[in-house]
This record gives structure tokens, C-alpha cells and sequence, in this order.
């Protein structure tokens, strides 16, 4: 095994959100950075439709299914299989499809969740490429799919793209905000920008 490979496992199995994620029933640990990112920013209410871009494995969508109960609903996409979860409809293909968009029945988003990953080849510059097309393609999907007052959460790494698509999304969005909840490691270059308020076009 190399030696980064057993650096992560050796971290992965002393973290204690690994710990709470198994304890609690969560599928990852990234579900206690969306609890902690909405007990900041209150943007779940009961009643609401979620759409989870880049669900697998579902730990998200676990969260928002939660948080919009009773009468809410979540829609999750991934190109990886998401096993059932109660109170989410599992779509598996790629976002940028019709498939998705049809899929909502004409009905707008309250909340767009988004940790969208390309797969990482180890090539820095070839990989921020390739997570930023992801990302502003779902930026594009909430100018199609979300309320003129929704949400955009999305997980971003600051890196050479970083500016480019801030620029993107303060012209896309009234109000953006830049947060990192404690549950995101301290060493990672994982961020998270929080969108609201669709401009007019």
C-alpha cells in the first residue's frame, strides 16, 4: 500500500465524524458538514424539494430528507448507484441531462445541494479544469431548476479556479458566501460557497 493511501486509511479510521457518521447511521462524514452549514444558515424548512447533485453515497441526501420533513421531498443524481433512502427519489445518471429537469415535473428547487466531483486523475490543473466545468454546469441546472429565492450550496476547492467561479456565481446570484464548517478538514483545500437569490437574466 502506499504511503498516502496509508496516511488517509490510518486518519480515516481515527476521524471522529467517521466515528459519528457510523454511530448515527449516516452513509459519510460530509453529513455533518450539511447539518452544521444549516444550523448556520437555516436553509432547510419542512415542506421544501431538494435536488442533491452528485449524491453518492447519499449522505446529503440522508440529511436533506430529514430536514424537509413532513411534505418535502428530495431528488438525488449521481452517475454512481445510491442505495434506497426513505423519502428520496434516486435518479442514477448525469445531471446535465434532460433526464433530471424532466424528472421535477415542471416543479422549481428550493434548495440545490451540489458536491460534484470529477474523477481525479492527479494532474492538479487538469482536475480543477474538470471540477469547474462540473460546477458551473450545475450552476447553469439552478438557472433552469431553482426558485428565484433558492439556494445554491456547493463544495469548491480553492485552487486556480477558485476566482473564476465566484465571478461566476456573484453574477449569477444576488448574495454568495464563502464557508468552511468544522467537519471539513482543517489541511483540505474543500470549501463551501453558499448561494441565494437568482438575478434576473
Amino acid at each position: 500500500m502506499a504511503k498516502s493511501s496509508k496516511q488517509w486509511l490510518r486518519r480515516h479510521v481515527t476521524d471522529s465524524y467517521v466515528r459519528k457518521a457510523k454511530e448515527q447511521g449516516y452513509r459519510s462524514r460530509a453529513a455533518f458538514k450539511l447539518l452544521e452549514l444549516d444550523e448556520k444558515e437555516h436553509f432547510f424548512r419542512p415542506g421544501m424539494l431538494v435536488v442533491d447533485l452528485g449524491a453518492a453515497p447519499g449522505g446529503w441526501s440522508q440529511v436533506a430528507a430529514a430536514k424537509v420533513r413532513p411534505g418535502g421531498r428530495v431528488i438525488a443524481i449521481d452517475l454512481l448507484p445510491v442505495a434506497p433512502i426513505s423519502g428520496v427519489t434516486v435518479l442514477e445518471g448525469d445531471f446535465r441531462e434532460e433526464m433530471l429537469l424532466r424528472s421535477l415535473e415542471g416543479a422549481k428547487a428550493d434548495v440545490v445541494l451540489s458536491d460534484v466531483s470529477p474523477n481525479l486523475s492527479g494532474i492538479g490543473n487538469v482536475d480543477q479544469a474538470r471540477a469547474l466545468e462540473l460546477t458551473l454546469a450545475a450552476v447553469d441546472f439552478c438557472r433552469k431548476a431553482l426558485k428565484p429565492e433558492g439556494v445554491f450550496l456547493l463544495k469548491a476547492f480553492h485552487g486556480e479556479a477558485f476566482e473564476e467561479l465566484l465571478t461566476r456565481l456573484k453574477g449569477t446570484f444576488r448574495k454568495v458566501k464563502v464557508v468552511k464548517p468544522s467537519a471539513s478538514r482543517g489541511e483540505s483545500a474543500e470549501t463551501y460557497m453558499l448561494a441565494r437569490g437568482l438575478r434576473a437574466l
